[in-house]
């Protein structure tokens, strides 16, 4: 069995798309279809940068998925590859939407660079924060986030793996947890150069403003089970598409738990497709003895079939 799996923010760098876009037609097109659906050249910004502007939630967030879309294009075209399971870190659950037939591409560049905005809008630049925690367990973790909060918020927003767990608050309140973590045995603790405290209860003015446009964008069958952040389980279902997407938004991403759920499954191949290998390594850290393999470039594409 194989999978598909999409990486999320974070993954984005000048010159991500540029290989594939000059090899192959289908991504070039899929370059040029993001661009007509935005009315802005965004492929010369996944291109060519700046990195400053790359960095900027609402390009991020389009960057990210078109190179995705564009390798899977690739990958589909050259290998037939057809996969059992999507999934996607984050905003990568819309590449794997896409992947699984049930987002058409531009209504979905178009959905996510509305995402970004309402991210970043949710919460004023400076007022929150993340942070990465390594070495302790999830329930110490939640346990350190009740006593940090103070009236604020700070709570888990990433699961991600081998002891991995990011959080997400208000800044003042990350940065309590993170003493405390430190206090308590963690490994590492340390803030991360994020614009936006992602996947916690802040950005639930987000998700009511995402509703509304999902509302009116066309969810089509799943061709595939996509493995969802919000439960870590598969859905296929047209109907739970849209809630999934909108809780996504300040629910914690349940990455570790999505992985195990596949590979209990039998899921021996896992290729990353996108932008850098973060996933990879997240998986390798889960499963030594998975195939895991990525695309982000032609080279890529060797033994891929």
């Amino acid at each position: 069995m194989i999978a598909f799996q999409f990486p999320g923010q974070g993954s984005q760098h000048p010159g991500m798309g540029k290989n594939l876009a000059e090899q192959f037609a289908v991504a070039r097109e899929t370059f040029e279809e993001a661009n007509d659906a935005l009315g802005f050249n965004l492929a010369g910004l996944c291109f060519d940068g700046p990195e400053e502007d790359l960095k900027l939630t609402a390009n991020t967030q389009p960057a990210i998925l078109t190179t995705s879309v564009a390798a899977l294009r690739v990958l589909q075209q050259e290998t037939g590859l057809i996969p059992t399971y999507a999934a996607g870190h984050s905003l990568g659950e819309y590449s794997a939407l896409v992947c699984a037939g049930a987002l058409g591409f531009a209504d979905a560049v178009r959905t996510v660079r509305q995402r970004g905005l309402f991210m970043q809008e949710a919460v004023p630049v400076g007022t929150g924060a993340m942070a990465a925690i390594l070495g302790l367990d999830k329930e110490k973790l939640e346990t350190v986030c009740v006593q940090a909060s103070e009236n604020q918020v700070v709570a888990p927003a990433n699961f991600n793996s081998g002891g991995q767990i990011v959080i997400a608050g208000h800044a003042e309140a990350v940065d309590r947890a993170v003493a405390l973590a430190k206090a308590e045995g963690a490994k590492r603790a340390m803030l991360l150069p994020v614009s936006a405290p992602f996947h916690c209860p802040l950005m639930t003015p987000a998700g009511e403003r995402l509703a509304a446009v999902l509302e009116t964008v066309e969810i089509n069958p799943l061709r595939m089970p996509v493995v969802t952040n919000v439960e870590a389980l598969p859905n296929q279902a047209v109907g739970r598409v849209r809630e999934l997407l909108v809780a996504q938004v300040s629910a914690p991403v349940r990455w570790e738990e999505s992985m195990q759920w596949m590979l209990d499954q039998g899921v021996e191949r896992f290729i990353e497709i996108g932008p850098g290998k973060v996933l990879s390594g997240l998986i390798k850290r889960m499963a030594r003895q998975a195939v895991i393999e990525n695309i982000q470039e032609s080279s890529d594409l060797q033994g891929l079939a």
